[in-house]
């Protein structure tokens, strides 16, 4: 969502964009995992940005806002009062305050009374969650959409209020197609004049298929090549250590970086996060001492206490107050078959 500025007198047609940002700025990763990104206002003529979205295939769709004379000017005062070098870097957050939410907060800023949605924007009546929206917008995009689902805590799950859902561009546009504006002798009049799109690229990002095994394909066939792994190792009173090391080592290493989101990011949706009785950093720092257990045909206290916790979380899956990506029962099974794998082996043994 951008703000276009024309002016004919000036010969000014300029694009004013709140999201701006540096990806090679000085520990970008890891201050956007933190939350702490710096995104900031820019400008830019308007023949340059169109020539941009075209070449990057987007479709651009122009809304002309029905503002009185004294609101525009109130409105390129406000942006222009923004665009200072001490004004124009935000602390940008990916649900509450973002390049979306920005343009609509200095539009209404800029009118002179109030402007009514059609709709009730704080009511929670929706039915729809941050994590839905995710979804929706990430069709054709499996490994993404599961990324995102692993970093996302309970708290994403909650029904969200139409306002908040105007972080997404398009519920911006739709709000605002409906939106009135009531000055203060009560007239009102529609916020926007009409609507066209202005740029037709022709491609429809949302309908393209992915190439490629799905989070779920390549979960069920890890699951698959795990339990005749273990299948075999059990019948030929083999361990199969190196399979318990790469399966606990990589899953303590997506703990640590779940962890890592739920106790230091300040993103208001990733903590707290049920996964992690699934993937937490102990697989990783319990790695050594219970791979020696294992090695030496030990019955290890850990795999004992993994198998329970495994157990209790896929028994409870249903009732746990988060929506967890599919793919994550057949990893989570994973773990748990080498757990009984070597309780099987040491009571054998025994």
């Amino acid at each position: 969502t951008a703000i276009r500025y024309e002016n004919y007198t000036r010969g000014i047609d300029a694009v004013f964009n709140y999201g701006i940002f540096n990806f090679n700025a000085p520990n970008f990763i890891l201050r956007f995992a933190l939350g702490e990104t710096d995104y900031q206002l820019g400008v830019t003529d308007y023949e340059r940005f169109a020539a941009e979205y075209y070449y990057l295939e987007r479709d651009v769709w122009q809304q002309e806002l029905n503002l009185t004379v004294q609101e525009k000017e109130k409105l390129v005062m406000l942006l222009e009062e923004n665009y200072r070098p001490e004004n124009r870097i935000y602390r940008y957050n990916f649900f509450y305050d973002n390049c979306a939410t920005r343009p609509r907060d200095l539009i209404e800023k800029s009118i002179d009374g109030t402007l009514q949605y059609a709709d009730d924007m704080t009511d929670t009546d929706s039915g729809i969650s941050f994590r839905d929206l995710l979804h929706k917008y990430s069709k054709g995009h499996p490994w993404s959409r599961f990324g995102m689902n692993l970093c996302m805590g309970s708290q994403a799950d909650k029904t969200i209020n139409r306002r908040l859902m105007m972080f997404v561009p398009f519920y911006v546009q739709e709000y605002f197609n409906q939106a009135r504006i009531v000055n203060k002798e009560g007239e009102t009049r529609p916020l926007v004049l009409n609507e066209e799109k202005i740029i037709v690229t022709g491609n429809e990002e949302a309908e393209q298929s992915s190439d490629g095994f799905t989070p779920m394909q390549t979960a069920l066939l890890l699951l698959i090549l795990t339990a005749a792994a273990t299948i075999y190792g059990i019948r030929r009173k083999k361990t199969l250590w190196g399979i318990d090391f790469a399966l606990f080592f990589a899953a303590g290493t997506a703990g640590c970086i779940l962890a890592f989101l739920a106790l230091f990011s300040q993103h208001p949706a990733v903590s707290p996060n049920y996964l992690l009785f699934v993937f937490h950093p102990l697989h990783l720092f319990c790695l050594p001492c219970m791979l020696n257990r294992v090695r030496k045909r030990k019955r290890s206290r850990y795999m004992l206490a993994n198998f329970i916790v495994l157990t209790l979380f896929i028994l409870l899956w249903l009732v746990i107050p988060q929506r967890f990506p599919l793919a994550v029962l057949p990893l989570a099974l994973c773990l748990l078959i080498r757990s009984a794998s070597n309780l099987i082996l040491t009571y054998d043994k025994k």
